[in-house]
């Protein structure tokens, strides 16, 4: 039997990390919304949405119940030139999460993701020769380990990678290539389901390849058909989001009950943290987070 308490996030709210029009709700309305429809914890969301004094956000979440179980930190890797400003800015998000009381969170790091025009262009259908060099992955890989280093040196906090598609680590091969270049004792993988089904993978393999190096789980599902949509007019990722593509749990293509049935024989001890990212203003969150609450529910979760 699988135990695994689970938590939603921000971005189910349209509170993303990327410079969009329209605005998220306030984040009072966020972790009522996420305390109301039965989650027992909530990511940071990006810097300064949620606050930023340490005891101001114990006592919000204190009040409703819930637990803080990580925050996601983008940094661009590829140059060399951003890994000392990014290190700083994951170490800023780990001290304020390792000074919140009652909790065990994790840093979420990511590539800058949607920032380079190819990549966000192609997501779901990256070709190899869109990829990093031998020598760009050595520097990505490098930056990713000294932050990772600094934030368990400097809080005692753990680093989690989380592929994503728009950003260079999206594909299976990517995955794996990341993770060959990391130390499996200082780098977990946060595997996000949709994501990885997204950029072409199976979250069961991924699941069951990686047993070990899974610290962070993303319940995300994905629309095999807004995929195809989307690939046929050559539209973005961020057309893809807006077209629904990470639709509710259990309507999309991902097979939850299989990657919970690996999950329970491998001894996973982690949070699993719903993420339907839509963007600013889309949709109807709540309604959303209580209908994916009980799709969980159905799964013993």
């Amino acid at each position: 039997m699988l135990k695994m308490q689970i938590a939603n996030a921000p971005c189910s709210w349209g509170a993303l990390e990327f410079d969009l029009e329209g605005d998220a709700p306030a984040y009072q309305r966020v972790i009522d919304e996420i305390k109301e429809t039965g989650y027992a914890g909530t990511e940071l969301g990006d810097w300064g949405f949620m606050p930023t004094d340490s005891k101001v956000l114990t006592k919000e979440l204190h009040a409703r119940g819930l637990s803080l179980v990580g925050a996601f930190v983008p940094v661009g890797f590829k140059e060399t030139a951003n890994h000392a400003a990014g290190a700083e800015s994951a170490l800023k998000v780990a001290r304020l999460l390792a000074a919140v009381e009652g909790s065990t969170p994790l840093i979420i790091l990511a590539d800058d993701n949607g920032k380079d025009l190819l990549r966000t262009r192609n997501a779901g259908r990256i070709l190899p020769e869109m990829g990093l060099t031998d020598a760009q992955w050595q520097i990505f890989a490098e930056g990713v380990t000294k932050t990772a280093e600094r934030v368990r040196s400097d809080t005692g906090l753990r680093c989690v990678f989380h592929h994503h598609c728009a950003g260079y680590v999206e594909t299976p091969f990517e995955v794996d290539r990341l993770l060959a270049l990391t130390d499996p004792n200082l780098v977990g993988l946060c595997l996000d389901t949709g994501h990885y089904c997204f950029g072409g993978g199976n979250p069961v393999t991924c699941l069951k390849q990686y047993t070990t190096r899974i610290w962070h789980f993303h319940f995300k599902d994905f629309s095999r058909e807004v995929a195809q949509k989307v690939a046929r007019s050559g539209q973005d990722y961020f057309a893809a989001v807006k077209a629904g593509i990470f639709c509710e749990l259990g309507k999309g293509a991902v097979d939850f009950k299989s990657a919970m049935a690996v999950l329970a024989e491998s001894g996973y001890n982690g949070w699993g943290v719903v993420e339907q990212d839509v963007l600013p203003g889309m949709g109807s969150p709540k309604a959303s987070a209580e209908r994916n609450r009980v799709f969980l529910r159905s799964l013993g979760l």
